[in-house]
């Protein structure tokens, strides 16, 4: 065995992936109980939240007017390849985990850390935020008596904490958590009940709102608007006066503003990742997954359309209240009462949202902590109910704790960063799996096993070197490769997808901090503008002129290298618009984060403990047992299950 520097190994421990050709794809400790149709409305629950209640009137009323509708559209189609991405990966790795389970598959563990640790951060803060908005829409169905309450005798004076400690929160979600320990079935069926009295609501909204409403409505003309404007603002005359409501039309503040409100849309679609976390829980999870995630796009993205075209039909854009618009737009064409429908499903969207919020939080870590990267008593499972137990009363806690003191406004935003990340490297992962060869597994016998573990860890130092020295790559193996995917093809994809996800951050900066010279054309900011989108659109022609893996699984990713790349175009862009406070609060969870991985998780990690050479630096013998030999028998007659799903790498990590 060749020599193997410190440095090296420790490179090597934050790079190896996640092996899953020893586990059984469907054998699994929780309860495998789940139908399509629960997972359905469980994306459509978790997506389909309070926001259709609310984002319509607010992104009509300040940025698409009657145009929302096509916001919707645009952002739902962004949605839909991030949505895609999730579905190949949820066909070809139907366990637990998410995104931090497909980047530890495919780029490796630190990676899959940083998503994970980020997926956990996003769905506690999503649970606490809308714990905190059931209990402000029951206070106001109860004219803020509570609020009124606990602000008298329980008030906080203290800066970054909420005005009063909200107990109906706590209350709310340690319910919820208890629900969820009890059993994954009985949450199924009560998300299902909830989300179908939501979808009864929507449908009478979107009915009543073709019923009542006005075409007039998405045709006011620019010149009623000034004259509004004129009244509204006290000018004697009309004459040369800016409209404050746009030019009118379909489009009152231009295209701009209609792309502006899908931005703020897009958030809308997020939810359907819980989906992606039912992998061991699913029956037939190859085909469930996938149809879940799609299916659950397209009805919030009918929900969506629909909610909003009755909206803007029922008021006219410039009057909507962004508050309350369903309300306030019932009572506008004098159907006062039907707002105590809408309270009611406002209040359902909201219980299904925090469920889902709150359901795959325990899932992840559970995943994460069974792989050895966080604490090994989070991955125990309640053998009655076959459910994270620990780790859902454990997060359950957390959320009830930030949703009672603290003020969760600043925060919200840390979700996005969370949402976001995972969306890109789920599509960077899907780019790179496609492009991997596939080799054949030998026959297993101990001894082969133990040799081709000695031959890994001699072959890593060198792997790079080799690499190039044999293959001796040259410009024509870029532009004309083999007809089959080899070890030179998948490494030039990913020196291409490294490439392409440093253009879109570069692109993605430019337009969002240097957008007002590209407007003023500085001839500085428009030549490096031409030359990031060329080397944009170049690196994704060579990517796709590589060979792509010729296995198939359920469902795959179309149009591939573009709907990825353009995916993650539009995630990193969202990314770079959160503010710089924003970031430094993330910064401050990542440090936290690096300390238990690299003060835990790294040296219990259950893939440095796989195989006879793994190395001290990497991991120690903390009590963990080797498997018999019978044991690893048994595991490699389930290898040629994960055949069909994923392909055989070989052993290099680098």
């Amino acid at each position: 065995m060749l020599p193997c520097g410190p440095a090296l190994s420790f490179l090597r421990c934050l790079v190896r992936k996640k092996n899953v050709s020893g586990e059984s794809l469907e054998d699994t400790k929780l309860c495998r109980c789940l139908s399509t149709v629960d997972l359905i409305a469980l994306g459509v629950g978790s997506t389909l939240g309070a926001g259709v209640y609310v984002l319509a009137g607010e992104v009509a009323k300040s940025d698409s007017g009657p145009s929302i509708v096509v916001s919707f559209l645009v952002a739902a189609l962004a949605s839909v390849m991030a949505g895609l991405c999730y579905a190949e990966f949820g066909a070809r790795v139907p366990k637990t985990g998410s995104a931090y389970l497909y980047t530890y598959v495919t780029v490796g563990e630190l990676w899959a850390f940083i998503t994970g640790w980020n997926l956990v951060l996003s769905y506690i803060i999503g649970t606490s935020s809308v714990a905190r908005a059931w209990s402000g829409t029951f206070d106001e169905l109860l004219g803020k008596r509570i609020g009124h309450f606990f602000s008298a005798y329980f008030k906080m004076n203290y800066s970054g904490l909420a005005e009063y400690p909200d107990f109906f929160a706590v209350l709310l979600i340690l319910l919820l958590s208890g629900l969820l320990s009890f059993g994954v079935k009985e949450s199924a069926w009560v998300n299902k009940i909830f989300t179908a009295i939501n979808i009864l609501v929507l449908i009478f909204v979107v009915i009543s709102g073709f019923v009542k409403g006005e075409v007039d409505n998405w045709k006011i003309s620019e010149e009623y608007l000034r004259k509004l404007t004129a009244i509204t603002e006290n000018y004697s005359s009309h004459e040369n006066v800016t409209s404050m409501y746009g030019s009118g039309g379909f489009m009152p503040y231009g295209f701009t503003g209609t792309l502006a409100g899908a931005a703020t849309c897009f958030y809308a679609f997020v939810g359907f990742d819980c989906i992606a976390t039912t992998g061991e829980e699913v029956k037939n999870p190859q085909k469930a997954i996938p149809i879940g995630i799609v299916v659950s796009l397209l009805v919030c993205f009918m929900a969506y359309f629909g909610v909003s075209a009755a909206l803007t039909l029922m008021m006219p854009y410039y009057l909507l209240d962004e508050k309350s618009p369903l309300p306030v737009a019932f009572e506008y064409v004098g159907w006062g009462p039907a707002k105590y429908i809408v309270a009611v499903g406002s209040l359902c969207a909201l219980s299904t949202s925090l469920l889902g919020s709150i359901f795959p939080i325990p899932r992840v870590i559970y995943a994460m902590a069974k792989d050895g990267l966080l604490f090994k008593c989070l991955a125990q499972i309640n053998p009655k109910t076959k459910t994270p137990l620990v780790a859902t009363l454990s997060s359950g806690a957390v959320a009830a704790v930030m949703a009672f003191l603290f003020d969760l406004k600043a925060l919200v935003d840390m979700m996005s960063i969370g949402t976001l990340l995972a969306y890109s490297v789920v599509a960077t992962c899907v780019l790179i799996l496609r492009y991997q060869p596939t080799y054949e597994e030998p026959k297993y016998s101990p001894e082969k096993a133990a040799l081709a573990a000695a031959e890994r860890e001699s072959a890593v130092s060198e792997s790079q070197i080799n690499m190039i020295e044999e293959n001796s790559f040259h410009l024509q193996a870029l532009i004309s490769p083999s007809s089959l995917p080899t070890e030179q093809t998948a490494t030039i994809v990913n020196f291409l997808v490294g490439l392409l996800a440093c253009l879109i951050c570069g692109l993605s900066i430019l337009m969002t901090y240097g957008i007002h010279f590209i407007a003023n054309l500085e001839p500085w900011s428009i030549g490096l503008l031409g030359l990031l989108v060329v080397t944009f659109i170049v690196t994704i022609l060579l990517i796709q002129r590589q060979p792509q893996n010729q296995q198939k699984v359920a469902f795959m990713v179309p149009l591939l290298p573009f709907l990825p790349s353009f995916s993650i175009l539009v995630n990193i862009y969202l990314m770079v618009q959160l503010s710089g406070e924003t970031w430094m609060r993330f910064s401050i969870w990542m440090a936290l984060g690096f300390v238990i991985y690299f003060a835990y998780g790294i040296r219990h990690s259950v893939e440095g403990h796989r195989g006879d050479g793994y190395d001290d630096s990497c991991s120690e013998n903390s009590g963990l047992q080797e498997k018999s030999p019978v044991e690893e028998v048994d595991d490699t007659g389930n290898a040629n299950e994960r055949d069909q799903f994923l392909p055989h790498e070989r052993t290099s990590e680098f």
